[in-house]
């Protein structure tokens, strides 16, 4: 698989990346070529889960304004754990991103991330985790607002090499809810469409060992339970 097909399918491939519905699989690169548009090069999962999906992310309050909880101003940092891989050490822009942040950070702060795993993986794109269902399909129990320029919020983030973004789906800019991907590569077909909120700062190796390593099932990144990368712990260090 060229990075020319994955840069063309990137937009359809995290738009099912979703916090609390359903994901989108990726297609082959002759969908793209033939013109059709990158959410239509994706397709959904059965209709009775993308039902059941959708009505999880109706249900789910949707927080407009930063969380009251000190983290919605300023740079903030965490430290995440994967067993067998390393520590990853990441910086949070809350003065980019506040909503995200101060809620990616209420989530550290109550052990949400902790023992969830890495279910998508795509080598030469981009690492998913933070689903408790572990297969796409699971969030929390609210969802944000999207801080990127689609959504009518400036966002000069980029998504390069590092960067932490948050996952949603195709169907709604406000789906957002605790899925997360960092990106091995560049990618700049996501810029302004996916609310990136911080980035790696030291740990990167542990990206690249888990995009090398991880068997992945389909061109989508979707890994097996037994194979699937166990998030130890995030910590808040300030």
């Amino acid at each position: 698989m060229t990075n020319r097909c994955m840069s063309r399918r990137a937009f359809a491939s995290l738009a099912g990346a979703s916090g609390a519905t359903g994901i989108l699989a990726l297609t082959g690169c002759a969908a793209s070529s033939a013109g059709a548009s990158e959410a239509d090069a994706s397709s959904t999962q059965t209709d009775s889960q993308a039902k059941a999906a959708s009505a999880t992310t109706q249900d789910a309050p949707l927080i407009q304004q930063p969380l009251d909880n000190g983290y919605g101003t300023g740079t903030h940092h965490a430290t995440m754990e994967v067993r067998g891989y390393g520590t990853l050490s990441l910086e949070l822009y809350a003065g980019i991103a506040p909503i995200t942040v101060s809620n990616f950070c209420q989530l550290v702060s109550d052990g949400f991330y902790d023992g969830l795993t890495f279910h998508r993986i795509i080598p030469g794109f981009m690492i998913q985790g933070g689903d408790p269902k572990h297969d796409g399909t699971g969030g929390a129990d609210r969802r944000i607002k999207g801080e990127f320029s689609a959504n009518g919020i400036a966002n000069g983030l980029q998504h390069k090499r590092g960067t932490i973004s948050m996952g949603r789906t195709a169907a709604s800019y406000d789906s957002a809810s605790s899925q997360f991907f960092i990106v091995q590569q560049d990618r700049s077909s996501l810029d302004g469409q996916y609310a990136a909120f911080g980035r790696v700062t030291e740990g990167m190796e542990v990206v690249d060992a888990i995009c090398n390593n991880v068997p992945t099932q389909d061109s989508n990144g979707t890994t097996n339970p037994e194979d699937q990368p166990v998030i130890t712990t995030v910590k808040m260090v300030d």
